[in-house]
């Protein structure tokens, strides 16, 4: 009875051992990586880098669960961003502000799209029938944009920098880009604010470039991957893995474009007409916008009292998810 009751107690013994050491095995397995990440995209080049992150599988062989949830529009993405049903988003530094300013806190990890003038191109058109010379020319001329957000904020700046003052500058809201790119190419505007690819695709229809952002000489089109502040302290490592991967596959792009040119045709929606010309975006390893870009877009929505007060920089941006 002993020689059993020794043995049982050698069998509790090793069980208890072996429970002991697959305790932070189970731990491990359970890495932060393998946290669902939701993120919310459009079907534009700046969500580009995500998409073929995606079709190469890059997000499980690193580890993510990432899951890309599509919007067809921008309004309804940032509705799930507030609800909590998004973790991120490619978006705008407006946007972030925005989101901010609703209660939903949020905060800047990356640009995606404008590190320089030459990515993520706007261009300012003048209908077929204009014979504008110079910026100068649309002094008083109303331009079509979509009030309040990024492409009023671009047209703002580009005619200021063209000697424009505040009260030369008339605008009238068109907020959907198709009917935009439609009434100009009609001649039912005379400007308009546009951007790639729809600003090639007004070109194409005879459209005239006035002014194109990637050669003003100023930098002011940033877009940028923004998260909830809840998703960064919960999430952190999956989100600093997200960006890197993005990085990554942001300058495989870069170097190779002609080897995803069908999946920015389908992806990003370039028109039709434009498919076989349009010029593949380029990006910049991940890094955070300056201080001054950011600055210039909260002091434009304190003046247009978008905001009430100014965010700070640090209250915006995480230089921490690099």
């Amino acid at each position: 009875m002993k020689k059993i009751l020794t043995f049982a107690a050698v069998l509790l013994l090793m069980v208890g051992s072996l429970t002991g050491c697959s305790g932070p095995e189970e731990t491990d397995s359970a890495s932060p990586h393998s946290q669902p990440l939701k993120i919310g995209v459009l079907f534009i080049e700046d969500n580009l880098p995500l998409f073929v992150a995606e079709a190469e599988n890059q997000f499980k062989q690193a580890g993510l669960n990432v899951e890309l949830i599509p919007f067809p529009s921008a309004a309804e993405r940032d509705a799930a961003m507030q609800a909590g049903q998004i973790d991120g988003e490619a978006a705008d530094i407006i946007a972030a502000c925005l989101l901010k300013k609703g209660g939903t806190d949020v905060r800047i990890g990356s640009i995606t799209l404008g590190v320089t003038p030459e990515e993520g191109r706007f261009a300012l058109l003048g209908s077929p029938d204009s014979d504008f010379k110079s910026p100068k020319d649309l002094a008083g001329v109303e331009i079509a944009i979509s009030e309040n957000t990024i492409i009023e904020y671009v047209t703002d700046k580009l005619l200021a920098n063209e000697g424009l003052t505040k009260d030369q500058i008339k605008k009238i809201s068109i907020p959907k880009m198709p009917i935009r790119v439609q009434m100009l190419s009609n001649n039912q505007v005379k400007a308009a604010l546009l951007p790639d690819p729809l600003a090639s695709l007004a070109e194409k229809q005879g459209a005239k470039v006035i002014l194109d952002d990637t050669r003003s000489g100023i930098n002011v089109s940033q877009v940028v991957l923004l998260f909830r502040k809840e998703s960064v302290d919960s999430k952190n490592e999956a989100i600093r893995k997200l960006i890197q991967i993005y990085g990554s596959t942001g300058q495989e792009l870069t170097q190779n474009p002609e080897q995803y040119r069908s999946l920015l045709i389908d992806k990003a929606r370039i028109p039709e007409p434009v498919k076989d010309t349009y010029k593949a975006p380029t990006f910049s390893p991940p890094q955070v916008p300056t201080r001054e870009d950011v600055l210039s877009v909260v002091d434009w929505m304190v003046e247009k009292e978008l905001l009430q007060e100014p965010f700070t920089y640090e209250e915006l941006v995480d230089e921490s998810l690099i």
